[in-house]
């Protein structure tokens, strides 16, 4: 049934010309990794920490969920399963890994669903997070790269990690010594998704050639990057709460500081750092080292830099006045 959608929605893709195709392809951009992991990163620089710490640590949550059931479910993507399915070319190039569940429904329902059910959100803001969502999980449908359990399960998992995100965080809130043993907790789940996706056996299937369909440990390279991501969200996050102590309770010119700022420091980290680590450390290490690096710099080093930044200025400020 999920194939025969499919080929429906490809019927009506191919019959109303580039028109939807286009939209639906600049929304399928909102819920790939990289880019809900920048909007989540300012939103922790320049909106609202305690909102941004949130949404960083159900995304890291759901990041490693999703690499779980991936290598779990071994689900081949559509067109494997079935040649009639043609997906939309550029969909392909972001459609990495297994197929179940979803992994741009779950980054979608992270950042989009994480805010559309926090109830100190505006309704109004709450309800366009819902269109978000709901856009983002159809167009990996409409563009033929994921099948409608895919985004239904990889959507209703997301939100129900988010939500439990935010029962921890107000748990954590009442216990705030209790920080070290969670992240302990997560770096450990980490640890074992990782040497379970690393070792476990992964099915082979070959084509009428005799090539092998799919190469299981390279469709696990997904939850390398989560392993990374979320063991080095809860170090960032534990060193950040002793050492760093950021607020976003700053005024505008700091704000647009932080976000242009952090912007380019994460361009230098993306674009020249980490090009330049997976040179050295290739594979796995390169993909847990690199990934791990980016949400470090998020979470820690940039807020870090910040912090000294306005402690110098503050400083110079008073030695000025008392001159």
């Amino acid at each position: 049934m999920d194939i025969d959608i499919l080929l429906v929605l490809q019927a009506f893709r191919e019959g109303v010309g580039g028109c939807l195709t286009s939209f639906l392809s600049k929304m399928t951009w909102f819920g790939e990794m990289e880019v809900v992991l920048i909007f989540m990163g300012l939103f922790y620089w320049c909106v609202s920490k305690q909102t941004g710490t949130y949404l960083l640590m159900g995304w890291s949550g759901n990041r490693i969920v999703n690499g779980f059931l991936k290598v779990t479910a071994c689900t081949y993507r559509p067109w494997i399963r079935d040649s009639r399915i043609v997906p939309e070319a550029k969909a392909m190039e972001a459609a990495t890994g297994y197929s179940f569940p979803s992994g741009h429904s779950m980054n979608a329902a992270s950042l989009y669903g994480g805010l559309a059910i926090r109830r100190n959100i505006q309704r109004g803001i709450r309800v366009v997070m819902w269109i978000m969502l709901f856009l983002v999980a159809f167009s990996r449908c409409f563009l033929g790269v994921h099948t409608p359990q895919d985004i239904l399960v990889g959507a209703a998992v997301g939100v129900l990690v988010m939500f439990l995100t935010g029962k921890l965080m107000g748990w954590l809130e009442l216990n705030p010594n209790k920080d070290v043993p969670i992240a302990l907790i997560g770096i450990a789940v980490a640890i074992a998704v990782a040497i379970y996706a690393a070792f476990k056996p992964y099915p082979v299937d070959y084509d009428a050639n005799g090539n092998v369909l799919v190469d299981g440990l390279k469709m696990a390279n997904d939850t390398f990057k989560a392993v990374g991501w979320i063991a080095a969200f809860m170090v960032g996050w534990i060193l950040e709460r002793r050492f760093v102590k950021f607020t976003t309770e700053v005024g505008m010119q700091e704000r647009f500081l932080r976000l242009t700022g952090g912007l380019l420091g994460y361009y230098v980290l993306s674009l020249i750092i980490n090009p330049l680590i997976k040179t050295t450390l290739v594979g796995f290490a390169g993909t847990i080292a690199t990934c791990f690096l980016q949400m470090f710099y998020i979470v820690f080093l940039f807020p870090l830099v910040m912090v000294r930044i306005r402690a110098k200025s503050t400083s110079s400020a008073a030695t000025e006045q008392v001159v």
